[in-house]
């Protein structure tokens, strides 16, 4: 199941560069980004209705501060994606993956929640560190 939900993901955010890329560049990129939350925000209100509904005043202010902090990340996010796939391309997202696997699989998952890491974990942690290493000296090569 964790392929598929993995799937849906990678799937969504091919999506997100793509419409990313192929927008008019503007002096405000956020318009953009403000736009794509609000079409995203109706989709999440659609489904919102076929899920089982839940006493929604208790969750929130339970946890309020948990979507503060994941409201900060996808602002951080959606900004980072902006200036990267206009500014560079979206070939450089595997850049931002293999950065994302230092500082959510590694920093939020092992070192904060103490999740399971043992070799094959941390052979793939050393590949990681080889794919930043590939991805500079490539770049480094590539002329416009």
């Amino acid at each position: 199941m964790a392929i598929f939900f993995a799937s849906i993901s990678a799937i969504g955010n091919a999506l997100f560069a793509y419409g990313q890329k192929k927008s008019m560049v503007s002096a405000n990129p956020y318009i953009f980004l403000i736009c794509t939350l609000a079409v995203c925000t109706f989709l999440f209100l659609i489904t919102y209705f076929f899920s089982p509904q839940i006493k929604l005043s208790a969750f929130i202010k339970h946890n309020f501060i948990w979507f503060t902090i994941s409201g900060i990340g996808f602002f951080l996010t959606f900004i980072g994606f902006y200036f990267l796939y206009t500014r560079f391309g979206t070939s450089y997202y595997s850049l931002y993956a293999v950065l994302s696997i230092l500082t959510t699989a590694i920093v939020v998952g092992i070192f904060i929640f103490k999740e399971s890491f043992n070799f094959y974990h941390g052979l793939s942690l050393i590949t990681t560190f080889l794919t930043i290493l590939f991805f500079y000296l490539g770049s480094l090569k590539v002329t416009t």
